[in-house]
């Protein structure tokens, strides 16, 4: 087998030297070993999302601190709002661009502040638009501030609907979540006549391009034509070994791609298909290992560098509705019931995919960062994990 491999190797190459053939084989073998054994462990064992972190030693201390940087954060809005006079109550009908922020009570995790701390983030953002606002905000308080103190505090500082009855209704927590949602969509689009709407769950925190890059991605022309855009995908499910089709696409071109700039670079290599096909895999290889997230982050540069894909399944902390879109959506969602492993998520992924003339994408990298360690729906561990 190894002598059918070295002959079809040389051939490929244009004959050559068995020679010069070899010192190719030891170099590959070389990079490969100082590549997968030596650099990249050494430079990524404390990078959360490569195939090279070690939890075992590193994942306890990177969660305590996130908890503490978030607690901190928590705090800080909590002092923030508590001194704030009213700034955002006046919302002009019919904005260019709304967002909805949806809450609702939280068992655990309250000295966090979730919603606090997101609501200050927008507050900030909005502040560097200039005189006219690059947005309206509302907030939308399913429980009516029954038992959500951070909606009560912030009543007077930002228009606020909700208020639906929920007590009676005997329906299991995740079709419950999906009735809130789909009726802050619609209470939403009714009282604003937004153009555009952006929905955003009370743990997720904004980024301080949110509004640069909404901007560019309405601007572009599949806009007009998506039910929805989602601005968050989990960091730890963005990897290339993944389902989705299109990061296979993009995973075999950055390794092309790759492949020739090095065989540009590497005096006794030559273009032939098995010196490109060694160099492709090693280059996909090495990108996968140290893990695609950190390779979106390039992508901040610009919002124009912000990738447009086919709408991945998880999750909803953030999502675009062009249009009157977020009307279809509710519609779609009140003819639907959820379940455990069947949650509004789930259910918005599979409705775009099957109801004709629909569609649904996703942006890469993410607009927000999800914040909420301690969730409303599930059971939370004592101390939560960053993975």
């Amino acid at each position: 087998m190894r002598g059918w491999w070295w002959r079809w190797c040389r051939r490929a190459c244009g004959g050559g030297g068995g020679v010069r053939w070899q010192q190719t084989a030891t170099q590959a073998l070389l990079l490969y070993l100082l590549t997968f054994c030596v650099l990249l462990p050494a430079c990524c064992h404390r990078l959360l999302y490569s195939y090279y972190f070690l939890s075992s030693a590193y994942l306890d201390a990177m969660s305590e601190d996130a908890l503490q940087e978030s607690l901190r954060r928590g705090q800080e809005a909590l002092s923030f709002w508590q001194s704030s006079p009213p700034a955002f109550t006046d919302v002009a009908p019919e904005p260019q661009l709304l967002v909805t922020v949806v809450t609702a009570p939280r068992a655990e995790g309250r000295d966090f502040h979730y919603l606090l701390q997101v609501m200050r983030r927008l507050s900030e953002l909005l502040g560097g638009c200039g005189e006219r606002r690059c947005a309206e905000v509302v907030l939308c308080d399913v429980d009516g501030g029954e038992g959500n103190e951070d909606a009560k505090l912030l009543r007077g500082k930002f228009h606020v609907i909700g208020g639906r009855e929920r007590r009676r209704e005997d329906v299991n927590t995740f079709e419950r979540e999906k009735r809130d949602y789909a009726f802050c969509l619609r209470q939403a689009f009714r009282s604003l006549r937004p153009r555009n709407m952006v929905v955003l769950e009370d743990d997720a925190l904004p980024r301080h391009d949110f509004f640069g890059v909404l901007a560019d991605l309405l601007s572009r022309r599949f806009a007009a034509h998506t039910l929805y855009v989602k601005l968050y995908h989990p960091e730890r499910l963005q990897r290339y070994w993944n389902p989705e089709p299109y990061r296979i696409l993009e995973w075999c071109g950055l390794g092309l791609l790759g492949a020739c700039l090095m065989l540009l670079t590497l005096p006794s290599w030559t273009f032939c298909f098995s010196h490109l096909l060694l160099l492709a895999i090693y280059v996909m290889a090495a990108v996968e290992l140290l893990g695609r997230h950190y390779l979106l982050e390039l992508r901040r540069l610009s919002p124009q560098l912000y990738a447009v894909s086919p709408a991945t399944e998880c999750c909803t902390p953030a999502i675009l509705y062009p249009g009157d879109a977020s009307l279809r959506a509710a519609r779609y969602l009140d003819a639907t019931f959820c379940s455990p492993g069947n949650a509004k998520d789930t259910l918005l992924y599979h409705l775009a995919r099957s109801v004709a003339g629909e569609r649904a994408h996703s942006v890469e990298p993410n607009l927000v960062s999800h914040i909420g360690a301690y969730s409303s729906i599930r059971v939370n561990p004592a101390r939560p994990k960053l993975l």
